[in-house]
């Protein structure tokens, strides 16, 4: 499971049948510090409740596409759960 944190929404002009009605959002992944690291995603949202400034964690590949209910849409990333709050050394993510 890999963490981040939601810093936008996509919007698109076409969708994917099985994809209809589920929010894409942009996401920065997080090191385990909670420091931003890499370029951002276009996740899923799989939970359909995250929104700009939560923490969220996510999946990745095959794993992501197992998430949405149709499994296997053509998905890279999905989000999983929101992160209610972290509780770890170094944590510099600010609250969740």
């Amino acid at each position: 499971m890999l963490i981040g944190k939601v810093i936008g929404t996509v919007v698109s002009t076409q969708v994917y049948e099985g994809l209809a009605g589920v929010p894409m959002l942009l996401v920065q992944p997080l090191t385990k510090e909670g420091v931003a690291k890499g370029e951002p995603i276009v996740c899923a949202d799989g939970t359909r409740m995250a929104g700009p400034g939560e923490t969220v964690y996510y999946e990745g590949g095959r794993e992501a596409a197992m998430t949405l209910n149709p499994w296997f849409v053509p998905v890279d990333h999905a989000i999983v759960g929101i992160v209610d709050g972290v509780d770890a050394p170094n944590w510099k993510g600010g609250p969740a």
